[in-house]
């Protein structure tokens, strides 16, 4: 019984460690050809299944591509209630040494915006709650207004604006967009802290 225990815990572990070099695959795949680009047979080549192979641990393109939007969520993830200002600035610092990550989220979001794209629905819910969590780390650092005289709840999206359009302009052009400096000049804009 126990040797039976150990040998699932093992293909379980294998299946887990399958399951991410597939997704780190998909993410290259995708940020070099784009998600309609990208076929389940290109993911199977790089890491040595056949297509059928790779249907087995996901059943179709899209449950794949939700799969790697949530682990690149994942990587990211803190706590809502562990997020200030400064760590968001060491976000944007994190995500300038790694292009291929920010390539794909940024490729993925813009074709998301199509009718019926798969990753749409992933998108649509994500923002609503980075908006809203953007709001109480706004909240938490000036209270009910900033310095502007915004609401936390105005100001949200325009945060979440700026890191997006940043990451674009510094894909295009990296060696003339500063994303980390540009984002930390973005909040000496919001103003000083508040009471």
């Amino acid at each position: 019984m126990i040797y039976g225990g150990d040998m699932s815990t093992t293909r379980a572990i294998r299946g887990a460690e399958r399951r991410a070099e597939i997704l780190r695959a998909a993410l290259e795949v995708i940020a070099e050809r784009g998600y309609r680009g990208a076929s389940l047979g290109a993911v199977a080549e790089r890491v040595g299944l056949t297509q059928q192979g790779l249907l087995h641990y996901f059943p179709t393109k899209e449950a794949m591509l939700v799969a790697v939007l949530e682990e690149r969520d994942q990587w990211d993830a803190l706590p809502d209630s562990h997020w200030r200002l400064d760590l968001l600035a060491s976000l944007v610092d994190y995500n300038s040494m790694r292009a291929g990550i920010v390539q794909t989220f940024s490729a993925l979001l813009g074709e998301s915006v199509t009718e019926e794209h798969p990753a749409r629905e992933f998108f649509t819910g994500r923002y609503e709650n980075v908006r809203a969590n953007m709001a109480g780390i706004l909240r938490s650092e000036y209270g009910e207004r900033l310095p502007s005289g915004l609401t936390p709840e105005r100001a949200a999206p325009l945060l979440v604006a700026v890191m997006d359009g940043l990451q674009y302009q510094w894909l295009l052009a990296p060696e003339k967009v500063d994303m980390a400096g540009a984002f930390r000049d973005f909040l000496t804009l919001l103003g000083e802290k508040g009471s």
